[in-house]
């Protein structure tokens, strides 16, 4: 394999490139004052066809003394321009002077502008925690409360009302009936309380056991013992994952049967939510899918997605154990 040409690591681009030109030129000189080459007044076609030749070299070896000297400049721009998304891609930090500060400095920004968006992300995904916390809280204690108030005005009414009005007043208290357990139905989905009280597996089978009595698929969930403990917001992207991959399963893929997993794998935490659903060719990610992979890249953890036509979908979500222990 060929190395690039070595300069002295301090040189600016321009120097790179006019030492290189001053060392052919150098070159050509001495052998001109030292060979006994030379050219007359009236140069006959034998010295011209020398200095062409002389001349032909010389431009052919700064040519090629300036390409192998920014060639890794070349490779660094070919990888700038493949990148496709501001993550630390360690782009290679060879040659020298010049192209090898440009590698440098392109890692630090593209690892400060990562660092920068993960930020952005955390403070915006705990908003959304925090807004969805206030909504499902008033969705409790306002629309709950006053929902209540009506059942009990209806059936107070519904004991007083004259015989031909109880039937309606029933179908309405249980309109109403059916509107309060929607309602908590959605601040449940809103702010996990089970996951607060109870844990994280008894939060995801609490989901499982919802999804079942909403959905026309079975789910069998597992739940391996000896988890390792993780933090508050490790538990809610893995269960923030659970859910939007459970509400894709009912939504697209149609399926008949969803299994639900939660494991360790050597140093991971690994979540796995599979159906046996229509599948796809051909991954498009829409909002759900972004907000998974925002919120997987919050803990360091890895999310992948393997699905084909007619074989159903994985979603997979493997944490470091180390990351919320």
């Amino acid at each position: 394999m060929r190395h690039p040409l070595r300069l002295p690591g301090h040189l600016p681009l321009f120097w790179t490139i006019f030492s290189i030109n001053a060392a052919v030129f150098v070159a050509a000189t001495l052998v001109l004052v030292l060979s006994p080459a030379s050219v007359s007044a009236d140069p006959v076609r034998s010295e011209i066809v020398v200095v062409g030749l002389g001349l032909a070299v010389m431009l052919l070896a700064n040519g090629l003394l300036i390409r192998q000297a920014l060639a890794p400049l070349t490779r660094l721009i070919g990888r700038l321009e493949g990148i496709g998304q501001l993550e630390p891609t360690d782009l290679p930090e060879e040659g020298s002077g010049p192209v090898r500060g440009i590698a440098e400095s392109v890692n630090g920004l593209l690892r400060r502008l990562a660092e920068e968006r993960r930020s952005g992300d955390a403070r915006a995904l705990s908003a959304q925690e925090a807004e969805r916390h206030r909504i499902a809280q008033e969705l409790h204690d306002e629309v709950g409360q006053s929902l209540t108030v009506v059942l009990l005005g209806l059936k107070q009414l519904e004991a007083r009302a004259p015989t031909d009005l109880v039937a309606d007043l029933a179908a309405v208290r249980e309109s109403a009936r059916a509107g309060l357990d929607d309602v908590r139905s959605v601040a449940r989905r809103l702010r996990p309380g089970v996951l607060e009280d109870l844990g994280l597996t008894s939060a995801l089978a609490a989901l499982a056991t919802e999804f079942s009595d909403h959905s026309k698929a079975a789910v069998r969930r597992s739940f391996a013992p000896g988890l390792p403990a993780l933090s508050p917001e490790v538990e809610v992207v893995v269960y923030r994952v659970a859910q939007e991959a459970l509400t894709n399963a009912a939504r697209h893929a149609d399926a008949r049967a969803v299994e639900l997993s939660l494991r360790r794998m050597a140093d991971w935490v690994v979540l796995e939510v599979t159906d046996d659903g229509r599948g796809f060719d051909g991954l498009v990610e829409g909002s759900g899918l972004m907000g998974m992979r925002e919120r997987a890249a919050l803990v360091h953890a890895e999310l992948s997605v393997v699905s084909k036509p007619r074989h159903g979908t994985t979603v997979r979500l493997a944490v470091p154990s180390e990351a919320g222990a």
